[in-house]
């Protein structure tokens, strides 16, 4: 694999296509987890690490939601050296759910 599409160790990545609407739903309603979507949003893939991100959440909890959008298809991790990058999975979600990333993104 190269360096842009190596995944995070250990960590299983499932693919928007293979997620059912009521778990991609499940996964954006989290007030947590859209936050971190936001701030995705708009900036160059890998970039931002997971210690990064102004979250009022324990490390634990945060790991928790990386997970649950690693799950629903929305996001994709990968290391880089000590850090875990992220990357927005818009295009791979947007072919999956027209409109739904949108919607959920403009409501503040």
């Amino acid at each position: 694999m190269s360096s842009d599409t190596a995944r995070a160790r250990g960590l299983t990545h499932t693919h928007p296509r293979d997620v059912s609407l009521q778990d991609a739903l499940a996964a954006l309603v989290d007030p947590v987890r859209r936050a971190i979507l936001r701030e995705l949003d708009g900036i160059p893939d890998w970039t931002k690490a997971c210690g990064t991100f102004d979250l009022p959440v324990t490390k634990a909890t945060r790991s928790h939601h990386f997970a649950v959008l690693r799950a629903a298809g929305l996001i994709e991790q990968r290391d880089s050296g000590p850090r875990r990058l992220n990357r927005l999975r818009r295009p791979e979600f947007d072919e999956a759910f027209p409109g739904l990333l949108d919607l959920v993104l403009a409501e503040r």
